[in-house]
Order: C-alpha cells, then structure tokens, then sequence
C-alpha cells in the first residue's frame, strides 16, 4: 500500500498523482457530455423542451444527494485520510457509467446518478488533498493546475465522446466507465496519502457530517463568508452549461454531437491555457484577490455575449475572454484555505462542496427551465438564450460581493 506523500520531491509526485486522478474522472465526464442529453431525449419521443426539464430534474436530484453527502465524505477524509475517499469516488463513478451505458428507461439513468451522487468526492477531497502537500503561497498555482486538468479533459473527453456518440449514443459510456475504473486501480497501488495520522481528526464526529452542520463550519471563520457567498453564486451559474449547453447548440446552432464535441474541446485548451499558464502569473503580479475579480468580470461578460449571439462566429469570438473566469475559482479557493489549518481543511473543503451542492439543487432546473420555457410553444418571446442571461445576472451578483467582501491583502510592513 502506497505510504504517505513525505516533503520535498514526493510531494512534486503526489500533486502529480492527484492532477492524473482528475484529469481521468474529468476525461470520464467529458466522454459522456455530448451525448447524455440526447439520450434523454431519445426518453421522451424527441421533445426537446421536455428533455430540457428532465435534464434539470436529473441535476437537482444529483446535487440534492451531494448536498447530504459531500459533508459525510470531508469528515472521512480528515479521519481517515484523503486516499481511501478519493478511490471510494472512482469507484462509483465507474458503477454510474456502467448504469447509464445499460439504462432502458429514465429510471435506470436515475439509479446511475444516485450511485454517482453518493460516492463523488475526488474533485472535494483532491482540494483537500494540494491544501495538504502545498504551502499556503503556492496553492493558488496548484489549483490552477487542477483546473488544468479539467481543461484537459475537456479537451480529449468531448471530442471522443462526439465522435463515439455518432456511432452509437451508449458507446461514450462504455468508454466512460473503463476510464473510471482504470482511475480507481490507478490510485489502489498509486496514489499515497496525503494527510498524516498526527494530523487527523482523533474521531468521527457525526456533528460535522451534517450537512448544515458543514456549513455551520463557516461561522467559525468570519473571513470566509464573503467567499462562501461567491463559491454559491458562481457555482449556480455554472450550471448553465451541463444543464443547457447541449440543447442549447442544437436548438440555436443545430449542431450535433460531433460539432458540440469539437466547441466543449476548444473550451478545453482555452481552460488548459488559463490554468496552467496564466493563474500563476495572474496571481503574482495582481495577487489573489484582484486575480478573483478580473476573473468574474470575465465570465459575466461572456455569458452576456452568449445570451444574444444569434451566429455561431460571436459565440466563438467570445469564449477567449469568458475562459479567464477560469482565473476566479483557484483564487477563491486559496483565498479561503489560507483561513484555516489542516485539521478542518477536508470538512472546510466538505462545507465549500456543500454550497456548491445546494447552488446545485435550484440551478439545473432554474436554468434547464429556462430554456425549456423560452424555446416553447408558450414563450412569451423565443430566446434560446435566455438561461446564459441569468447566469450573467447570477455571476455578476458574485462580483459584487467580491468587491465588497473578498480578503485585502494584508500591508507589508515598513
């Protein structure tokens, strides 16, 4: 069995262990993204503004069980150690796939998503797991490389998935799950623990596993709430995309699997670009929290021009600047692990997923609702893009909030 991830080179080894373990889960998502709403279609005779609903359905009741266990699955983790959770979340992400790859009936892609739902944390606890091995000034760069790996996924996942799903819509899922359970053997004789037994929590408190409790975690910290109230704001806004961004391209653009494939990819490289290449620098040169405001800015102005771009070249014109909102979410998160120490950093990081959650209960259906109104027979006008709309809205309340509650840089003295 793998040891613990010692100082020095080794921790370079298991930032590098944990960026392969999400990149793969992230790969895994990305294979299905192009298809997964299409299959739900295939549900409901081809109606597209009823698939739309249920896309959101199928989101609120993922996030709903993640909200309940995201903290249960932080608690673990600075009891028993990051490894042992993140491998448990490899695992049922593989069950899911295979779930939705043999699924007959919406039922069965439901079961899939709850199995899913309970067991994901790699992305909680691989937070966890750099706040670890990384010292405070360097997290921000470490994050973004994280972010990096999402971005690569996003590269190679879509892509293959496009391509996979215009054989046979079942054919990503496959894939998906072979990439998952090759993930969990991976980390079963690679990856170390992160989190020495001196450093963990002495028991299991089950007060800390509640998911309000979780969150109660946050008073403690004043500092944090302003972030917390970011984290929540971004979050839902994010959703637009995995509740909308396929329907969406074929309802406005008419582009099918294939065409949805190649845009989520150049997403990818812009991601990959920004994390791994211009976090770091942003941040040394403005710091963390300007870095977090010039990110939001970027991503209300990106949803702003995604909402009336009626051709497909303004859509694409767009995403370079929209992409920088990438900068936001890895100064958030070093922003608020600077706030406390080790001991509580998994039930900090279960607390941040809790929110994430919780934005994840109202937003597929508040966004996937959206659409699926102002496309329909009822509209009070037709406007595809009325959900990338709110999330302007909802992103550019964040950055208020940033403005006004996001952590000064402390004065350096003399």
């Amino acid at each position: 069995m793998p040891a613990t991830a010692p100082a020095g080179a080794a921790r370079r080894a298991a930032l590098a262990f944990i960026f392969v373990t999400v990149l793969i889960d992230v790969l895994a998502f990305g294979l299905i993204i192009p298809v997964l709403p299409h299959l739900v279609e295939s549900f409901v005779g081809g109606d597209t503004e009823q698939a739309a609903y249920w896309i959101g359905i199928f989101g609120t009741v993922f996030a709903a069980i993640q909200f309940l266990t995201a903290p249960v699955q932080g608690a673990l983790s600075d009891r028993f150690g990051r490894r042992p959770v993140i491998l448990l979340s490899c695992l049922g992400l593989g069950l899911d796939f295979v779930f939705m790859a043999l699924a007959p009936s919406l039922a069965w892609l439901m079961v899939g998503r709850i199995i899913s739902a309970i067991t994901s944390a790699s992305f909680t606890t691989a937070n966890a797991y750099i706040a670890d091995v990384t010292a405070p000034e360097n997290r921000a760069k470490s994050y973004g490389m994280i972010g990096a790996a999402f971005g690569l996924g996003f590269i190679v996942g879509p892509l293959m998935g496009g391509v996979l799903g215009d054989i046979d819509h079942r054919l990503p899922f496959w894939a998906a799950a072979v990439l998952a359970l090759a993930n969990f053997l991976y980390g079963l004789f690679v990856l170390p623990e992160s989190l020495p037994k001196e450093k963990r929590t002495p028991r299991f408190d089950w007060s800390h596993a509640r998911p309000l409790g979780s969150v109660h975690l946050l008073r403690r910290y004043p500092a944090i709430w302003g972030l917390a109230a970011v984290v929540l704001l971004a979050n839902m806004a994010h959703y637009v995309y995995p509740s909308t961004f396929v329907l969406f391209g074929a309802e406005r653009y008419g582009w099918g699997e294939k065409e949805v494939g190649y845009v989520l990819a150049l997403v990818g490289v812009l991601s990959v670009i920004v994390n791994a290449v211009l976090v770091g620098r942003v941040v040394k040169r403005l710091g963390e929290r300007r870095t977090l405001l010039l990110g939001l800015a970027c991503g209300v102005f990106g949803f702003g021009v995604y909402a009336f771009a009626t051709a497909p070249w303004v859509f694409l014109a767009a995403m370079p600047v929209s992409a920088l909102w990438a900068l936001a979410q890895p100064a958030t998160q070093a922003l608020i692990t600077r706030e406390v120490g080790p001991e509580v950093q998994g039930r900090m990081q279960g607390a941040i997923m809790s929110l994430v959650s919780l934005a994840g209960i109202v937003a597929p259906a508040l966004f996937a609702g959206t659409f699926g109104w102002f496309i329909g027979k009822n509209a009070p006008v037709y406007q595809p893009g009325a959900a990338f709309l709110l999330a302007a809205l909802v992103l550019g309340g964040a950055l208020l909030i940033a403005i006004a509650r996001a952590p000064r840089p402390a004065p350096t003295a003399g």
